[in-house]
């Protein structure tokens, strides 16, 4: 994945401007006279009246927004109808501080409007408006609309709809059908006063104010209070969106397996960072599940420790060097080799032509040291500038830490930025032609993403072979709110093909040597049902070891309410036949507010 923060800053820079130019494009029919507000919703995701002017649209204030650039109250119809597909709630954008209070009967006169947050582009819903209001009070200190209660009953199990094929596969055109998908039944309550009571936290609260909830406590529950994404068809239909219309202060500050006791009550909204979202004018009160970072065993004196962690853009200036390193030293036990990914270059961020990440490889080392840890060495490649992906001027590269005193590296040389690694036979075993070396950097499949890292390693006379990844990100995929469905995943593409250069890269390995120990591990920004995960396995050649934990232990990642497999060590045959291996995912970051990574690393341990 691009990162959270990334992404999410990268996101707001153009939220200002969104407004009008995300809009979804309709034409305009006559003015339209003593509409209700569920006239204006109506029964599919687009309204009726979407590019109409209307005019004495009648309603409550329930909730009113006075930060951002999305200004507006929303309204709620006292009197409903009897259909449940239609909503009776509606949100008025104002674009500056709204003049009208809760609790205020108003007409409003304006345009209907579809907006698409983040723009069409995202694929995302869009969002019923009224825009350009003008607003008229009838009276003030009127009673709020009763909440509708979202809870594990009311949310139906299956997710979504198929979408139209003829519409590009678009729900947008489908009839809401409520009691059956649960997109369809929070889209039928959009703009609604609603509430939830007693949900657990299943993404902790992040940078921006926001967590997610359950309104399922049993549904895909992990051991630690999250819920699991493990398959495309389990997307957890109880996951909602908390923000709130207070003080960012006031913000719950949560990890996974809190709860907000007592209720949360607010209107329900759509966004671009992952569409239906309760934002509450009452936030429920936070109480802590006491969760605790997780330990993994030191290895025995004869097995050997091999971990993967994604430390998030690291660069000298950061001031997470020491959290890692303890995290490193502690959580991970000193870890016999570790593949680093996203270490950035000298200056980080800055894009001036600077390559080499001796500083920020060093600084960590050095910290490791400080905090009790081995002084570990290192190698890798200096990628070419600007090629590999992530934030610009970043030159993100994975990599090799590894304890001197436990492993020794076989240093071969050959290996540059654009040289491919190859296999050749000696002594009737595989060596590696360069050490470290890469996979095909020249090949298409690694444009501007990075390009696989190879080192040839010996631990107590037996060579393993590692192959440190970070495959291509998931950016630009649809998020699974998106009005297509099901989601187009276009990153797939190109990460399938990286994996198929992967797996041939290790099938070379072993058509050499049949019993050669391989590691191929990293972040390899997909799951392990995914289909880049079965290219990756290929005819056996790769088994993902993550596969040996328990269901409820199986994620490296939180996202949107889902904990899901980004980060896998696979294996070669030689390894998994004996079953004299441990594996075990971490969780020290990803569930946790204070994160120094948005990733769990992960360990391996196992005799050669």
């Amino acid at each position: 994945m691009p990162s959270k923060k990334s992404a999410r800053l990268a996101a707001l820079t153009v939220a200002a401007v969104c407004s009008a130019a995300s809009a979804v494009a309709l034409t305009s029919p006559a003015h339209a006279d003593s509409v209700r507000i569920h006239d204006i919703q109506g029964t599919t995701r687009i309204s009726p009246y979407a590019g109409q002017k209307v005019a004495d649209v009648a309603g409550i204030v329930t909730a009113t927004r006075t930060y951002g650039s999305s200004r507006g109250f929303w309204m709620q119809d006292p009197t409903p109808d009897d259909d449940p597909a239609t909503s009776e709630g509606v949100f008025v954008f104002t674009s500056s501080t709204p003049k009208a209070a809760v609790g205020d009967s108003v007409t409003v006169t304006g345009t209907v409007s579809e907006y698409v947050p983040g723009g069409a582009s995202t694929g995302n819903q869009s969002l019923t408006e009224i825009t350009k209001p003008t607003v008229t009070t009838v009276s003030t200190g009127n009673a709020v609309p009763a909440p509708t209660v979202i809870d594990a009953k009311s949310v139906p199990s299956q997710y979504t709809p198929a979408g139209d094929p003829t519409a590009s596969n678009s729900i947008n055109g489908l009839t809401l059908d409520p009691s059956k998908y649960a997109l369809d039944y929070y889209e039928s309550l959009e703009g609604m006063n609603v509430r939830v009571e007693d949900a657990r936290v299943v993404t902790a609260t992040d940078p921006y104010s926001e967590l997610w909830v359950t309104v399922k406590p049993h549904e895909n529950r992990t051991r630690r209070g999250g819920s699991l994404y493990g398959s495309y068809e389990s997307q957890n239909t109880g996951r909602l969106q908390i923000q709130s219309l207070g003080a960012t202060a006031d913000f719950p500050v949560a990890n996974v397996g809190d709860t907000l006791t007592g209720s949360t009550t607010g209107p329900l909204d759509y966004n671009q960072y992952g569409g239906y979202t309760l934002v509450a004018s009452e936030l429920g009160t936070l109480k802590s599940a006491g969760l605790e970072r997780e330990t993994t065993q030191k290895q025995a004196r004869g097995e050997l420790a091999v971990a993967t962690y994604n430390v998030e853009n690291l660069d000298p200036s950061d001031t997470t060097f020491a959290a890692h390193a303890a995290a490193i030293v502690n959580n991970l036990q000193s870890p016999d080799i570790v593949s680093l990914e996203e270490i950035q270059d000298n200056n980080g961020a800055t894009d001036d032509g600077t390559v080499a990440a001796d500083v920020t490889v060093n600084k960590l080392i050095d910290a490791i040291v400080a905090a009790g840890g081995p002084k570990y060495d290192w190698r890798s490649i200096t990628p070419t500038n600007d090629t590999d992906g992530g934030e610009p001027g970043g030159n993100i590269r994975q990599v090799f830490l590894f304890n001197p005193e436990r492993v020794s590296f076989t240093d071969r040389a050959g290996g540059d930025a654009t040289t491919a690694v190859g296999v050749t036979k000696t002594h009737g075993k595989a060596q590696l032609t360069a050490s470290p070396g890469r996979i095909d950097p020249t090949n298409s499949a690694w444009a501007s993403s990075r390009k696989p890292l190879v080192g040839e390693f010996v631990f107590r006379g037996r060579t393993v072979f590692v192959i440190a990844n970070h495959l291509n990100s998931k950016g630009g995929d649809q998020g699974l709110t998106s009005q297509y469905q099901p989601v187009v995943r276009s990153s797939e593409t190109q990460r399938h093909a990286q994996a198929t250069l992967v797996n041939a890269f290790v099938k070379s390995i072993l058509d050499v040597q049949k019993n050669a120990d391989v590691i191929a591990l990293g972040d390899m920004n997909d799951f392990d049902f995914s289909d880049t995960a079965k290219i990756l396995e290929g005819d056996g050649e790769l088994w993902s070891a993550i596969k040996s934990l328990p269901k409820s232990e199986r994620y490296t990642y939180d996202y949107q309410g889902n904990q899901q497999v980004l980060d896998q060590i696979l294996i070669s045959p030689s390894i998994r036949r004996g079953c004299d291996f441990e594996y075990d995912s971490v969780h020290v970051n990803s569930e946790f507010h204070d994160q120094i990574s948005d990733h769990d690393p992960q360990v391996l341990r196992f005799r050669p």
